[in-house]
C-alpha cells in the first residue's frame, strides 16, 4: 500500500508544481509566496486524491509515461497561467510533453522489427512422433466445464458463489484442470469474506468425475476493494508492468495460489516483453516475485496464454516490419483464433511438461492450409516454430473442424480444442467431437496431409487404434509403414483379442510363429471370426513393431461359398 501512496503522492506534487505559476508576477505585483504555498498545497490534495482514486479503480501501472495525456494539458495550463520567463520553460515542457505523445503514438510504426526480434523462434520441421502410450490431454474444457457446474452442490452455501476460470496443469503426475470457486457480486463477498475452495478433474479421463477440494481462498478475482486479487497486486508493485489475466495454480499438496506474467514494454508503452511472474498465497496475500528463470517447478504455466498470443502475433506479422503489414503482406502467417485459452491451447509432451499450441495460416481469405505451428514452452517462455514437412501441405485447424461439421451435420455436432500430433509419423489432427448441448460424444482424428484419412471413436486409445488400421490401408506413415518391406507369412493363431472400438473391431493375434498381429474388420471383415486354432495366411509390412499391421489376409480353415 505504501508505495502505491507515494507514487500518488509524487504526481500529485508534478501536477501542483506545473499549474501553479511559482515565479511569476503580474503587473500588481501577483500573490505572495504564502498564498501560492497554499494553492499549491490545495491542488496538490485534490491532485492526491484524484490519482489515488483513479489508479485504485482501474488498477493501471504508474509509470510516469502513463500520464502523457495528463501532462500534456497540465504543461499547457501551466503555460497559461505564468508568465516572463516560466511562461517560457513550461512552454518548452508543453512542446516536450507534446512530442512525447506523438512518439508514444508511433511507437508501433518504429518498433515492429523489434517486436519480431523479441518474439522470434527457431525452427525446426516436424514433431517428434507421439507415444501412444501416453495419454494426450485431450478432454475440452468446455465439457469439463459443464460437469463442474454439475458438481457445484458439493460447494457449501453454493449459492454464494460461481464458478471461475478453467486453468490446466499437471499435479502429482497427473493432467487436470482446476477452477477456482468465485463470489457472485458484491454482497455475497461482504458476507463471506472468503470462497470455499476450487474443483478439480482429469484432463485425460472423460469419465472422471470432478472433485471439490477445500481450501479457504481471500485473494481471488471475484473479491472486491483490497481483497481483489488485481488491486492487492497492484498495490505493492504499483509501476510493474502486468500483461494477462490472474491464473490458478496449485502445488503438489493441493495448496492454491494465483500467479500473473509481469515484464517490460518493447518501447515507449507499446508491445511487451515477459520477464517472470508475481505469486500470491490465496488465503494469506503473501506475494512472492519471482524472475522467469526462478519460477517454481510446480507452476506450469508461468507464461500467461494473453503473452503467448501476443508474441505469436508479433512473430507472424512483424516478419518484415511494419509498413509490410500494410503493402505487399510478404511471408505473413496468421495465428489461429481457435485456441481454448487466448487464441492458444495447452498441451503436454512426453516429459509431462506444458507447452502453448498455435498453429499458423495464410492471410488470404478462403484459404485452409497450414504454414505451419508453434509450441512455446509454459514455464520458460522458449519457443520452437515447425515448418512441417514442405513438400506436403497440411490442412490448419480451421480445416479440421469443418471437415467434423459436415461429419455430424445431420447431428449438429461440432469440434473443440484442435490439437496437432505426430501420430506414428504422420501429422495429425485430434479434436474432441462436443454436440449442441457441450456434452462429449467422440474423439476425431483427421491427417493433416491426407483429409480422406479419418476416424472416430469414443476415446483417444481407441480412436488411435483405428487410425492406426486407417493409415495402413490408405499407404499412411505408421511409423514408415509405406516404406516397410512387404512380406507375407502362414501359420496357426494361438491366441486372439476383439476390442470393439466405434463401429469396427481390432483383431490382435499370435501366431504360432511367434508373430503379434493387428487388423480392422474395416479392412478384413472376416478377421472377426478369427479363433485359436485357425490356420492363416497374412501380407503384412515388416514395420518393426510389436504387433504388425496386416495389409491382406485369409483364413483357411474358414471356407466361404462364393
Amino acid at each position: 500500500m505504501m508505495p502505491y501512496l507515494i507514487a500518488s503522492a509524487v504526481v500529485a506534487i508534478v501536477a501542483a508544481l506545473l499549474i501553479v505559476p511559482l515565479f511569476s508576477k503580474n503587473k500588481d505585483g501577483g500573490p505572495s509566496m504564502s498564498t501560492r504555498l497554499k494553492v499549491i498545497f490545495g491542488l496538490f490534495i485534490i491532485a492526491f486524491i484524484i490519482t489515488a482514486a483513479t489508479v485504485y479503480v482501474t488498477k493501471m501501472d504508474m509509470n510516469w509515461l502513463a500520464f502523457w495525456p495528463v501532462l500534456i494539458v497540465l504543461t499547457l495550463a501551466g503555460a497559461i497561467f505564468s508568465s516572463g520567463a516560466e511562461r517560457t520553460v513550461k512552454g518548452v515542457l508543453f512542446l516536450a510533453s507534446l512530442g512525447l505523445g506523438i512518439y508514444i503514438l508511433a511507437a508501433p510504426v518504429f518498433n515492429a522489427d523489434t517486436k519480431f526480434k523479441s518474439a522470434e523462434m527457431k525452427e525446426e520441421v516436424e514433431l517428434t512422433p507421439f507415444d501412444e502410450t501416453k495419454k494426450p490431454a485431450s478432454v475440452p474444457p468446455k465439457f469439463v466445464r459443464n460437469k463442474m457446474k454439475k458438481a457445484f452442490g458439493q460447494v457449501p452455501d453454493a449459492s454464494y458463489y460461481e464458478l471461475g476460470s478453467l486453468q490446466i496443469q499437471k499435479v502429482k503426475d497427473e493432467y487436470v484442470y482446476i477452477a477456482p470457486v468465485e463470489f457472485s457480486g458484491f454482497f455475497r463477498w461482504l458476507k463471506g469474506d472468503t470462497t470455499p475452495g476450487y474443483f478439480m478433474m482429469s484432463a485425460t479421463d472423460s469419465t472422471a468425475n470432478p472433485k471439490f477440494i477445500k481450501q479457504e481462498m481471500r485473494y481471488i478475482p471475484s473479491a472486491y476493494l483490497n481483497k481483489n486479487l488485481s488491486r492487492h497486486m497492484r498495490l505493492q508493485f504499483p509501476t510493474m508492468i502486468f500483461y494477462g489475466k490472474p491464473q490458478l495454480e496449485v502445488n503438489d499438496e493441493g495448496k492454491p495460489y494465483y500467479i500473473r506474467s509481469y515484464g517490460k514494454y518493447i518501447s515507449a508503452r507499446d508491445g511487451f516483453d515477459v520477464l517472470g511472474i508475481i505469486m500470491v498465497d490465496a488465503n494469506t496475500g503473501k506475494t512472492e516475485k519471482h524472475a522467469l528463470k526462478d519460477v517454481p517447478k510446480w507452476i506450469d504455466g508461468a507464461i500467461a496464454p494473453e503473452v503467448v498470443s501476443l508474441q505469436n502475433s508479433y512473430y507472424g506479422k512483424y516478419v518484415h516490419g511494419f509498413w509490410n503489414t500494410l503493402t505487399s503482406k510478404k511471408d505473413i502467417k496468421l495465428p489461429s483464433d481457435e485456441g481454448t485459452e487466448a487464441n492458444v491451447s495447452p498441451v503436454f509432451d512426453e516429459n509431462g511438461e506444458m507447452y502453448y499450441f498455435t498453429d499458423f495460416t495464410s492471410p488470404k481469405e478462403n484459404v485452409d492450409s497450414m504454414l505451419g505451428y508453434s509450441l512455446t514452452h509454459a514455464h520458460t517462455g522458449q519457443a520452437t516454430y515447425y515448418t512441417g514437412d514442405l513438400s506436403e501441405s497440411y490442412m490448419d485447424s480451421q480445416g479440421a473442424l469443418q471437415i467434423i461439421e459436415k461429419k455430424f451435420i445431420e447431428k449438429k455436432w461440432s469440434g473443440q480444442m484442435p490439437i496437432l500430433y505426430n501420430f506414428y509419423g504422420e501429422a495429425s489432427w485430434l479434436t474432441p467431437v462436443m454436440d449442441s448441448n457441450g456434452f462429449l460424444q467422440n474423439y476425431f482424428i483427421v491427417s493433416a496431409a491426407n483429409p480422406e484419412i479419418s476416424v472416430y471413436a469414443n476415446t483417444p486409445k481407441e480412436a488411435l487404434k483405428l487410425y492406426k488400421a486407417a493409415l495402413t490401408r490408405g499407404g499412411g506413415s505408421v511409423e514408415n509403414v509405406a516404406d516397410a518391406e512387404e512380406k507375407t507369412t502362414a501359420g496357426k493363431v494361438v491366441r486372439v483379442y476383439k476390442e470393439r472400438i466405434g463401429d469396427y473391431t481390432i483383431v490382435n493375434f499370435l501366431l504360432d510363429t511367434k508373430d503379434n498381429f493387428m487388423v480392422s474388420t474395416e479392412t478384413e471383415p472376416l478377421a472377426i471370426y478369427i479363433e485359436a486354432g485357425d490356420d492363416v495366411k497374412i501380407t503384412y509390412g515388416d514395420t518393426g513393431e510389436q504387433f504388425l499391421p496386416v495389409k491382406e489376409m485369409s483364413i483357411t480353415t474358414i471356407k466361404v461359398n462364393e
